[in-house]
């Protein structure tokens, strides 16, 4: 009998979790649930904010290990360790300090490739034309983790960049520089059509401007590589910026130039384009800058009310279209296209192209007529509403 009564307390003691655990598992969950507060008062979007964390535990110690980029999340994590007394040494705030002062870069290709990883296979996430300035904020191997001027953050190669202090990039914010007009074309290390090629150009790629020779620009790349661009496909940075009207016309222009244009997903180049990357270089090559998705252009610029159809829309308008919010999904928005008038669009599906919400046209698409949802003005809110104009000193809202 008494060998069944122990062996009744042995079992008890196994499916019975202690008081130690029990408290244990609280003090998990109680962490977890602040950090998450902590991450959707801050980073309501990781796209545009690095905030990467776990909770560990030896023993019965916990600590907290990860980082972020913005000074507020690591400020309230510091508190709720200090609170919940546990270890936080190995929670960072970026940039490394591995760094060193070379926290800053500028895109020395053409066009460069931003992916989702530290790594060439991983996800094209985004790009960035050449004279682009980028933050960095770590290093990882050959790869470094960039932020674009538009807010994005993901992972571009050595290569692709030159790495400069802050002191570097406000020297080249303020030096005189050229805008590469033209779709697409080179580059030459002579003033001379025929010279071999420095490298290829595409249209909103930015130069160093060093000199005038005869019918050509001389040009400095970020890594101090000399060249020679042909005035007729380029303009002065500040002609450029004064020649920015802003108008629904030059919109629509910019944006014909590309027609036929490949999709890629990730594209935002005149190379190839997804359909917010489309949008996004139309505008900036008009001097405007946009977000860098469509679900994230949709919360910029004056909403416009299409409940009773398309009489109200005006050309050069954002078009979102997407998924609809259901009892139990939220909605979902998945392209974007710009309005031409009279019921047409163009968008890049495909290729860059042409199509129309009225049933009547030939090129009418009854998807996106299904799926259209809202409607933005982007020429009314510039200066507000998400919406900037680019300016002397470039992207960054006067940081440099």
């Amino acid at each position: 009998m008494k060998y069944k009564i122990l062996l009744l307390f042995m079992i008890f003691l196994f499916l019975v979790p202690n008081s130690q655990t029990f408290s244990q598992e609280s003090q998990m969950n109680d962490l977890k649930s602040q950090v998450e507060k902590i991450r959707q008062k801050f980073v309501p979007d990781k796209r545009t904010a690095i905030f990467e964390f776990e909770i560990l535990k030896d023993d019965t110690l916990f600590k907290i290990k990860g980082k972020t980029n913005l000074p507020q999340v690591f400020e309230a994590i510091k508190r709720m360790a200090k609170s919940f007394k546990v270890a936080f040494e190995d929670f960072v705030l970026l940039p490394d300090k591995n760094l060193g002062n070379k926290i800053y870069a500028l895109a020395n290709l053409s066009v460069i490739n931003i992916r989702s990883k530290p790594q060439h296979s991983a996800e094209l996430a985004t790009q960035a034309l050449l004279g682009t300035p980028l933050k960095v904020f770590e290093a990882r191997n050959d790869w470094y983790r960039v932020q674009t001027p538009d807010g994005y953050i993901a992972w571009t190669d050595a290569d692709a960049i030159e790495l400069k202090t802050k002191k570097g990039i406000k020297k080249w914010a303020e030096a005189k520089k050229i805008v590469y007009m033209a779709e697409c074309g080179y580059s030459f290390e002579n003033p001379h059509v025929n010279a071999p090629h420095v490298s290829d150009l595409v249209a909103g790629d930015i130069l160093e401007l060093v000199d005038e020779v005869g019918e050509f620009y001389c040009v400095k790349y970020p890594d101090g590589r000399t060249a020679y661009v042909s005035k007729s496909e380029a303009q002065k940075w500040g002609d450029w910026l004064n020649s920015r009207t802003l108008s629904a016309g030059d919109i629509i222009s910019t944006a014909f130039r590309f027609m036929g244009t490949p999709y890629l997903w990730g594209g935002t180049s005149p190379k190839m384009l997804d359909c917010s990357g489309f949008t996004k270089t139309v505008y900036f090559l008009n001097g405007i800058l946009l977000q860098r998705d469509a679900s994230q252009q949709v919360l910029t610029g004056e909403p416009v009310d299409i409940s009773q159809g398309l009489d109200n829309l005006q050309p050069g308008d954002l078009l979102f279209f997407g998924k609809r919010a259901t009892d139990s999904t939220k909605e979902r928005i998945t392209h974007v296209a710009i309005y031409l008038g009279n019921g047409e669009f163009i968008h890049a599906s495909g290729r860059v192209k042409l199509n129309s919400l009225d049933s009547q046209s030939p090129i009418f698409s009854e998807y996106r007529y299904k799926t259209f949802l809202h409607a933005r003005r982007i020429l009314s809110s510039i200066g507000k509403n998400g919406v900037e104009k680019i300016s002397r000193n470039l992207f960054y809202r006067g940081e440099f």
